[in-house]
C-alpha cells in the first residue's frame, strides 16, 4: 500500500503524517508513506487544500487533519 501525505510542512500536515504513521503501527499494515511538499506536485493530484492523504492513488482526505479512525479504515480496505 502506498500512502502520500501532501502538504507544505505546516503543523496540520505534520500532525496528519504522524497520525498516518500511528495508524500503520496500530494495524500492522504494510504501507510506505511519502511526504509530498512541492506545491506543483500537490496540484498535479488535483488537490488544492492541504493537508491531503492519498492511498493507492485515491484521494481520501483533503483540507483537514483526518481522524485516526478514518485512517485505520482506509488501511483495512
Amino acid at each position: 500500500m502506498e500512502i502520500k501525505v501532501l502538504g507544505p510542512g505546516c503543523a496540520k500536515c505534520i500532525k496528519t503524517e504522524k497520525l498516518v504513521q500511528e495508524a500503520i503501527k496500530e494495524t500492522g499494515a504494510e504501507a510506505t508513506v511519502e511526504k509530498v511538499t512541492d506545491m506543483m506536485q500537490i496540484a498535479s493530484y488535483g488537490v488544492f487544500g492541504t493537508p491531503s492523504v492519498i492511498v493507492d492513488g485515491e484521494v481520501k482526505c483533503t483540507g483537514k487533519v483526518p481522524k485516526k479512525e478514518d485512517i485505520i479504515s482506509w488501511l483495512k480496505k
